[in-house]
């Protein structure tokens, strides 16, 4: 149905539960039904300094240090940041770069610590099993400390969404259980095996916002999650507590999407769930949250899927931070990686990675091996546009992907902007439905990063003018401040006016022509 026709059946109460736009695809969910299973600590940890949306962090320990589990080896820097703790006992053996989950294959700074096999854990941090007491403000400071960012996938720190502001009070918590990308099972994992404690950490967000109401979403292809969560809300005696399931569609976990989905709010391009009275917090985040508080448990450890048609042995794994990707798959039973491509998330919004030695971080919640087959399918050559329209019906947003590829492709940025290009949340599904396998998205990426330089350089320009206009203004002040002082130092120093008289007659008489006497000797 075109995405206009299912807004408006939507508005008119024809059609619940759903968005404009999306897909359904394939759902490949190979390690569904499969239980957690604990991954041995790896011989080498390694820990980018930054593992969260905004600024990185500064390493606290030096080569030769002994960290314990929990330990904050490295502080946050700036506020939009949170600081990074040590996954296991041992010893900092180098800090060096090292390259992290990104297309590119860029390096971060990062911290090696070798495991010493013992374990052992920095008690420092105290439980807090009154949390009901406690005020909002410490357990958000906790969750600060505890290095908490959101393990969906989008990595903000958390400690920023639970700011309770008197301007935009919060109604309701949308807890997000929904993980439609193809493959990935960790959170539908995590929700079987750990509903519980989700359910704790849901009374901790709402008494943390002052939220009335709290919503639970799960896709109907979970039934087992669902009746986990169903019993463990019913067992905590929770009111206004409800758990929704939705029709599967991708991407119906994306935070606007599901708002919409759930409430019928629009969050409009460039405000925040907050400025609709929602707080949207995925479960595993959550669940971090509870052990947080009320274990003094930093966040060291996370599930992550391994999986894929390349591996032979998909799972769901609780992997500690900084355990290289190569260990998992060669643990699954991967032990050559020639023919295989690597993904870090899901196939439909994650990064392709050129190597396995990269380390395991916050926002792993799955890791793909996919045979050149596979791929392949999926990235065929690109063929022109045929203007059938189907990418604009798929657009969970309502853009128009063709013509914002057109004007990407012709460097055409600005009229891209006005397209509202910075609306694109990079789902893929326009170029998922696409005939002719346009990589509609590379585009899309390519100028929001276009712009961005833009943005950058215009802003070292206009602060490089602004220098130079301060230097300007400030030579011109001292030029005048140093002409003020030598007219003061004139006046100060020039005699008086009546003095000045006396000396100008006396110079005149000085100056007079002889007469009378002296003009007769003269003759």
């Amino acid at each position: 149905m075109p995405a206009m026709l299912r807004t408006l059946a939507q508005r008119l109460g024809l059609m619940s539960d759903t968005f404009p736009g999306g897909i359904h695809p394939e759902e490949h969910k190979l390690s569904a039904g499969l239980p957690i299973e604990m991954n041995a600590l790896a011989p080498i940890h390694i820990l980018p300094m930054k593992q969260h949306i905004g600024e990185a962090c500064s390493p606290l320990v030096s080569v030769g240090d002994r960290v314990l589990r929990g330990q904050k080896i490295a502080k946050a820097e700036g506020y939009l940041s949170v600081p990074v703790h040590a996954p296991t006992s041992g010893t900092v053996v180098k800090i060096e770069e090292h390259a992290i989950a990104h297309p590119s294959g860029m390096g971060m700074p990062s911290i090696f610590i070798e495991s010493d096999g013992d374990d052992a854990a920095d008690a420092s941090l105290q439980p807090l099993t009154d949390w009901i007491n406690c005020d909002p403000t410490m357990l958000r400071e906790r969750a600060r400390v505890c290095g908490l960012a959101g393990l969906g996938g989008a990595v903000f720190p958390t400690f920023i969404k639970l700011v309770k502001d008197q301007r935009y009070p919060i109604d309701t918590v949308i807890l997000n259980g929904i993980e439609c990308e193809p493959f990935l099972t960790n959170d539908h994992a995590l929700m079987q095996a750990h509903a519980d404690e989700i359910v704790v950490g849901l009374a901790m967000l709402r008494h943390m916002v002052g939220a009335t109401a709290a919503l639970i979403a799960i896709e109907e292809n979970k039934p087992e999650a669902i009746a986990a969560l169903q019993q463990a809300v019913a067992d905590a005696a929770m009111d206004q507590v409800q758990v929704v399931v939705l029709p599967v569609r991708y991407p119906q976990g994306s935070e606007k999407q599901l708002i919409y989905s759930l409430t019928g709010k629009e969050v409009p391009a460039g405000k925040l769930p907050m400025h609709v009275g929602v707080l949207c917090q995925n479960v595993g985040t959550t669940k971090a949250l509870h052990d947080a508080i009320l274990l003094g448990r930093p966040l060291t450890e996370r599930i992550v899927t391994v999986s894929g048609d390349a591996l032979p042995t998909p799972a769901n794994l609780c992997v500690r931070l900084g355990t290289p990707m190569r260990s998992l798959l060669e643990r699954q039973g991967l032990k050559s990686m020639e023919g295989v491509e690597l993904i870090h998330g899901g196939p439909m919004m994650g990064e392709r990675l050129r190597h396995p030695d990269i380390p395991v971080v916050k926002s792993t919640n799955g890791i793909l091996a996919l045979s050149h087959g596979f791929m392949s399918a999926a990235h065929s050559v690109e063929q022109p546009c045929i203007r059938c329209g189907h990418c604009s019906e798929a657009c969970p947003v309502s853009l128009v992907p063709n013509l914002l590829a057109d004007q990407c492709r012709a460097d055409q940025f600005d009229k891209a902007e006005s397209y509202n290009l910075f609306d694109c949340i990079e789902c893929g599904c326009c170029s998922y439905v696409c005939p002719s396998n346009i990589p509609l998205v590379h585009y899309f990426r390519y100028g929001k990063g276009q712009l961005a330089l833009q943005r950058r350089e215009q802003a070292f320009a206009e602060a490089s003018r602004q220098r130079s206009e301060s230097r300007m203004a400030r030579i011109e002040r001292e030029k005048a401040e140093k002409a003020a002082r030598r007219s003061r130092v004139r006046k100060a120093h020039a005699p008086a006016a009546s003095d000045a008289k006396t000396a100008d007659a006396k110079v005149a008489a000085d100056t007079k022509p002889a007469t009378g006497t002296d003009s007769k000797e003269h003759s």
